[in-house]
């Protein structure tokens, strides 16, 4: 598993409409992308949730990242982002974890993302495992958070250059009740060809 988000920001009197009426005409274009295993089409809208800005934010999680490859760089749909708004950085992270909620069947409304910068020293008693340590502790966490009744999926994953964990939950509900995220989003459409294939549980034996 690899997740994938790229934020693109807009001016602050940005008629979010415009993105509302963009995913309603074409999000349904992954629905059966493979090797996808599911983008969550999420926005923040200025002044709503606590949001300081208008944002496009897509968050991905991806079965192949041969498919995702494709998709990033070979023609495969993100030039239709470059063409409207430019390049913009894409975020990516190492899948660690994940988990079907209770509300996996349910049409998700909101989304929530946790970004934490590791320690650099971990490490505390000597041996070199502070940092697994660290993750195991984070893995439980999450399979905890993921028996909330209204959570469809929940992963974990890190950024190794910079060493930063990311949690993005997605939720069934129109409000995601996680007060330790750092982003709320309300996600307007989901494409999920490859849910099933996403790993259950952590993503090593």
């Amino acid at each position: 598993m690899y997740a994938k988000q790229y934020e693109i920001t807009l001016p602050a009197d940005y008629d979010m409409q415009i993105i509302r009426k963009r995913v309603a005409e074409g999000g349904h274009v992954l629905d059966h992308r493979a090797g996808l295993g599911l983008k969550a089409y999420a926005i923040r809208e200025r002044g709503i949730d606590g949001s300081p800005v208008n944002q496009y934010a897509p968050f991905y999680l991806w079965n192949d990242t041969g498919a995702m490859a494709q998709f990033l760089v070979g023609g495969g749909g993100f030039q239709n982002i470059v063409r409207d708004f430019g390049r913009p950085v894409v975020r990516h992270w190492t899948g660690i974890a994940c988990h079907a909620g209770p509300a996996r069947a349910a049409l998700p409304q909101a989304a929530s993302r946790r970004l934490t910068s590791i320690p650099s020293d971990p490490d505390l008693d000597g041996t070199g495992l502070g940092l697994s340590e660290l993750i195991e502790w984070e893995v439980g966490q999450l399979r905890r958070l993921s028996g909330h009744d209204g959570i469809h999926t929940a992963a974990l994953a890190v950024d190794p250059q910079h060493w930063q964990l990311v949690r993005f939950v997605v939720w069934a509900d129109s409000s995601a009740p996680d007060e330790e995220a750092t982003e709320h989003y309300e996600v307007l459409h989901l494409s999920a060809p490859g849910l099933r294939n996403l790993p259950e549980g952590r993503s090593w034996c």
